[in-house]
C-alpha cells in the first residue's frame, strides 16, 4: 500500500502570505511567526512574499491571485476575526473560510488556513504568541509540509511510514 506523507525538509520555491491589517495587533504577531518558522525551515527571507490586505474578508480574492500567478510553491493567510455583537462575524468568518479553500482547490496551489477565529481579543493574542503558540507560526509548517507532500505525489517518491509514527504503517 503506497503512502505518501510531507516533512519539514527546506521546500523548494517561493511563499506568498496574504496578511489582513484589520486586527494588526494580532496580524502582525502571526506574520512574525510564519516568518520564523520559515526561516527555522530554512526558507529565507527572500524568498517570502508578503501582500497586505484591508480586512480577511479580502484576503481569498488576493491569495487566489498569487496562487494561480504560478510563482508560489503555497500562498499562506493571515487574519483576525474577532467575534462583535451582530451577525458580521458569521458572514465574514465562513466566507472567508470558504474563499480560501475554493482558491487553493481551483488553483492546486496549497492555500493555507491561518485565520483566528475568535471570541475575544484575549484569545487572539493567546493564539498570535502570547500563550497558546502562534497560529502563524502552525500556517508555515503546513505550507511546508503540504509542498513537500505535493512533491513527493507527483514525484511518486512514498514515505517508509506515516510520518506519524503509527506501527505497521510501512
Amino acid at each position: 500500500m503506497p503512502i505518501f506523507s510531507g516533512d519539514f525538509s527546506t521546500p523548494p520555491g517561493r511563499f506568498a502570505v496574504v496578511a489582513s491589517r484589520f486586527n494588526n495587533l494580532v496580524t502582525d504577531a502571526l506574520l512574525s511567526g510564519c516568518r520564523d518558522a520559515f526561516t527555522r525551515h530554512g526558507v529565507a527571507d527572500e524568498k517570502l512574499d508578503v501582500a497586505w490586505v484591508p480586512g480577511s474578508f479580502e484576503v481569498p480574492l488576493v491569495a487566489r491571485a498569487l496562487a494561480e500567478s504560478g510563482k508560489y510553491s503555497a500562498v499562506i493567510c493571515l487574519g483576525c476575526i474577532i467575534r462583535g455583537e451582530t451577525g458580521h462575524y458569521d458572514h465574514v468568518a465562513g466566507q472567508t473560510a470558504a474563499g480560501i479553500m475554493s482558491a487553493s482547490l481551483t488553483t492546486g496551489v496549497p492555500v493555507i488556513f491561518g485565520v483566528l477565529t475568535t471570541d475575544t481579543v484575549e484569545q487572539a493574542l493567546n493564539r498570535s504568541g502570547l500563550k497558546a503558540g502562534n497560529k502563524g507560526a502552525e500556517a508555515a509548517m503546513a505550507a511546508i509540509e503540504m509542498v513537500n507532500l505535493l512533491k513527493a505525489i507527483q514525484g511518486g517518491t512514498q514515505a517508509s511510514g506515516s510520518g506519524f509514527g503509527f506501527p505497521g504503517t510501512t
